[in-house]
């Protein structure tokens, strides 16, 4: 049977890297992607706009694998409350939204340090998002903590770029672990493990996702 994908948050740095990939080969027949805006019209692309607040309504019948690749920043999106609904909330409505829809495995991608006993209230809502997605039917999931993530993002985020700066000349001095990453790395072990097909959870560090 022909595979379909459903990608959340392609616009973002490592999703729109994933689209790419995907729509590279032919693993899946088709690519449905789930956004506020637009994108330029690509072969096997379906792309349905959604401010993502009433799930019923998207007009998708079935998904094979699902992608997750939400996510803010508190300063960006205004508020701890605002930051939670995107990075916790809206993946875990995307989960019960794809499982409807026949999805045996979902790929999430959280950050580093990801603990949901953590003091740390980014920490935490990751960490909370994770164990949350580990109690559902997914047959197969993927959860990705990459670093700090580097590679062209749209957006101007100024204390990013002074880490990302000192990653450049610094960053052979700091353990591969905590290293950042360049987001196509994780991009492509994302589709790389989609087609492994392997049934269980599985969670992978910023150390491990190097190596793609």
């Amino acid at each position: 049977m022909s595979k379909i994908a459903c990608i959340a948050g392609a616009t973002g740095l490592v999703g729109s890297q994933l689209l790419d990939l995907l729509l590279a080969d032919s693993y899946y027949e088709q690519v449905v992607v789930l956004a506020r805006k637009p994108l330029a019209a690509r072969d096997r692309l379906t792309v349905i706009l959604t401010d993502f607040s009433d799930w019923e309504t998207l007009p998708v019948t079935r998904v094979d694998d699902v992608f997750c690749c939400l996510g803010t920043t508190i300063k960006a999106a205004g508020s701890k409350a605002a930051f939670r609904k995107v990075d916790h909330d809206l993946p875990l409505a995307l989960a019960a939204w794809a499982l409807k829809r026949g999805a045996s495995q979902i790929l999430l991608v959280t950050a580093l340090g990801a603990d949901h006993r953590s003091m740390i209230f980014y920490n935490r809502t990751k960490g909370e998002v994770e164990e949350k997605i580990r109690q559902t039917a997914f047959t197969s999931i993927h959860i990705f903590r990459p670093s700090l993530l580097l590679g062209p993002r749209k957006e101007n985020r100024p204390g990013e770029d002074a880490a990302k700066q000192f990653d450049r000349w610094f960053g052979f001095l700091i353990p591969i672990a905590y290293r950042g990453i360049e987001s196509i790395k994780v991009a492509r072990a994302m589709r790389q493990l989609a087609m492994k097909k392997s049934p269980g959870c599985y969670v992978h560090e910023s150390k491990e996702l190097q190596a793609f």
